[in-house]
């Protein structure tokens, strides 16, 4: 490396698992290469599954353009590639592509649905639907690979994106990130930490560990990888991802500045989560029938749906509880507004954007310590922290706050701070943007 590029060359901390923390410099130059394409599915896979050093792709009837030198005011193209249609990921895209988009690049997006298409096309950016059915819906993903051209950055926000339009990223010169917002259900361990011992079917988990995990590996090695929290960057290091390639970048949200109501009566308890086995809302339920008899009265509201959503409801009933299940709602983070106290007892977890939104307008949290909760809930002073799988303790903790509206409220205030100073969007942008640029400027 030439000492002008070393000067210029970003900042890099460390962590324990290996990856690292990137802080920019503002002032960072970079050279874009561009490509021509790939025009069979053969040597787009080649091509991706190489050992990632080499930035050069086999091209068919066409030649590498000339090395361009441009500063950073110069915009870099990127196309953001979801097949999501709710869900953490798809909120976390909808803050971060604006806000990468007004720190100075150009963006476009490719959705799971019209109705995500058009939610982005209402906050201004270019975008349209590119459903993908499977991880194996080769078909349609050879559709998405011409609206791909152009782009130095192909960012996919989920395995379907990442396994179908990976190595199309690569086939058409641009560089590849991915942003691995959690594990499939199947690796979530009991103790609430990512742990590589599948809970599904044997020949499924054995795919998922073995196969799934290794495939995305691989992938990896063509660009970078984004995680929200450091407990799944130290997961992902110790099952075959390359550490230089991971980068820690916490999940950030629109702040809208709110102020708290008054307590509600009874105290209104509010979960937002997919209805599945690892959100352990079945424990939740097994914590609100032991809290009849430890709390005043309260009132649950869930959002969200899943396969366990009848199996809930009937214990719900069975319990004889006050609980209202709304089902999957747009715009969920004005319905906090009607709570007291917000809780997710999960089995395990990244760093849920749900949290974020219930911090950012003064909730108190009651959560689950393990995976990324931990990195963001401070225990005792922004919420309660208690072990997953332990409906006693839940109840406990919840018990001491619906108890207790004046620590509530400060736990509420340091919450608010708390987004305030570390998880505003508009400083996401500019880190994301940092990062897309050390990337076009690096040469592996």
């Amino acid at each position: 490396m030439r000492r002008d590029e070393l000067e210029k060359a970003p900042q890099r901390h460390a962590t324990a698992s290996g990856a690292t923390v990137v802080r920019h410099r503002r002032d960072c130059k970079h050279d874009c290469r561009r490509h021509g394409s790939v025009d069979t599915l053969g040597a787009v896979l080649r091509a991706a599954l190489g050992d990632g050093r080499d930035r050069h792709v086999p091209v068919a009837g066409g030649e590498d353009e000339t090395r361009r030198r441009s500063c950073r005011r110069c915009s870099v193209r990127v196309v953001y590639v979801s097949t999501l249609t709710e869900g953490g990921p798809v909120s976390h895209l909808l803050n971060l592509a604006p806000a990468v988009a007004h720190a100075g690049a150009s963006v476009r997006l490719l959705c799971g649905n019209r109705e995500i298409a058009t939610r982005a096309r209402n906050l201004g950016l270019d975008a349209g639907a590119a459903p993908l059915r499977s991880k194996t819906d080769v078909a349609r993903a050879a559709q998405l690979w011409p609206r791909l051209r152009g782009a130095e950055i192909v960012h996919t926000h989920d395995r379907r994106a990442l396994l179908l339009c990976g190595a199309a990223a690569r086939a058409v010169g641009a560089r590849l990130v991915h942003t691995y917002h959690g594990l499939p259900d199947e690796l979530v361990g009991l103790p609430g930490r990512p742990q590589a011992r599948p809970s599904g079917p044997r020949l499924r988990g054995a795919w998922l560990l073995h196969g799934h995990l290794r495939v995305e590996a691989l992938l990896a090695r063509l660009g970078a990888l984004v995680v929200p929290s450091h407990a799944i960057a130290g997961f992902l290091a110790a099952h075959g991802f390359p550490p230089r390639r991971i980068h820690v970048l916490p999940s950030r949200i629109d702040i809208r500045r709110w102020e708290p109501g008054p307590p509600h009566r009874p105290v209104r308890l509010v979960a937002v989560a997919r209805l599945e086995r690892h959100k352990g809302m079945d424990v939740l339920v097994e914590a609100c029938a032991r809290l009849v008899k430890q709390a005043p009265p309260t009132h649950l509201d869930v959002y969200g749906d899943g396969s366990l959503r009848a199996d809930l409801e009937r214990r719900v009933t069975m319990h004889r509880l006050d609980a209202t299940f709304h089902g999957h709602v747009p715009g969920v983070r004005d319905r906090l507004l009607e709570a007291d106290l917000f809780v997710l007892p999960s089995r395990g977890e990244n760093l849920p954007i749900t949290i974020l939104e219930a911090m950012a307008i003064g909730l108190p949290v009651v959560a689950t310590r393990g995976g990324g909760i931990a990195e963001l809930v401070q225990d005792g002073v922004t919420g309660l922290l208690v072990e997953p799988d332990h409906p006693n303790g839940l109840a406990d903790a919840l018990a001491v706050l619906i108890g207790d509206p004046e620590r509530r409220a400060a736990m509420g205030r340091a919450a608010v701070r708390c987004i305030t100073d570390r998880f505003d969007v508009t400083e996401a942008g500019t880190e994301m943007l940092d990062l897309y640029r050390q990337l076009c400027a690096s040469s592996t």
